[in-house]
């Protein structure tokens, strides 16, 4: 069987998440995805209030709905607590799965995040246990551009602060450029880009009580809703 790893805060999970593992499955070949919401990133303090648990409710509600079974939930991250290094759960599922894995795990990370993997722990071992593959989050430097404009906007507005702090020498998403040629290590790279959504405008949008309806799977919205978060 051949597995891929979608880690992250997923907070919330939205539909550029869904395509973007939708995507590895069809177009890379892969059999499962697994999805490990991040207890304590390293690089990022998650904001917004909502807890480690109901970041891991919504993933399990949208991974029962859909996928056609291959997509799948593990709470390693959030059960081992602490940093959570990628590392460690690629050590941990590589031996959970070692008895069906065909190859290395893959290791899914968006350009923003790729863009700083020199500053992750061991990414040389990464390396070693897991495929990396690489996709591209935006269409091109406008599209990003606007949401830094409309970002900055937000906060000159008074707007109620839903983005992440970044830790130590991180600069945050999207703060790097990101070259493919020129990254170091072998990977494979998605150049098509996926869905413009990101996290931090959906809850921006909550926040203002302004529409976010169709940025996030149905069992998304239905979790979010009920449990009013992200107000």
């Amino acid at each position: 069987m051949k597995i891929a790893v979608l880690g992250g805060s997923f907070n919330p999970l939205h539909l550029g998440h869904a395509m973007l593992a939708d995507t590895v499955i069809k177009e890379c070949g892969y059999d499962k995805i697994i999805f490990v919401p991040t207890f304590m990133p390293p690089h990022k303090i998650i904001s917004s209030g909502i807890t480690p648990v109901q970041r891991l409710e919504m993933l399990v509600e949208f991974c029962k709905v859909e996928g056609d079974g291959h997509f799948e939930v593990d709470s390693c991250e959030i059960d081992r607590g602490g940093i959570s290094y990628s590392c460690d759960t690629l050590e941990y599922l590589t031996e959970k799965y070692r008895n069906v894995l065909e190859g290395k795990l893959a290791f899914i990370m968006g350009n923003e995040v790729a863009a700083e993997f020199d500053k992750w722990y061991k990414p040389e071992r990464i390396v070693e246990l897991a495929d990396l593959i690489i996709a591209r989050r935006y269409p091109d430097i406008n599209t990003l551009e606007a949401g830094l404009q409309k970002a900055a906007h937000n906060a000159e507005q008074g707007s109620k602060d839903v983005h992440n702090k970044t830790r130590g020498s991180y600069k945050g998403d999207f703060a790097v450029s990101f070259e493919a040629e020129n990254f170091k290590y072998p990977c494979k790279y998605l150049d098509k880009p996926l869905l413009p959504v990101s996290s931090t405008e959906i809850r921006q949008r909550l926040a203002e009580g302004r529409s976010f309806r169709y940025l996030v799977p149905q069992s998304v919205y239905e979790y979010i809703v009920k449990n009013n978060l992200y107000k």
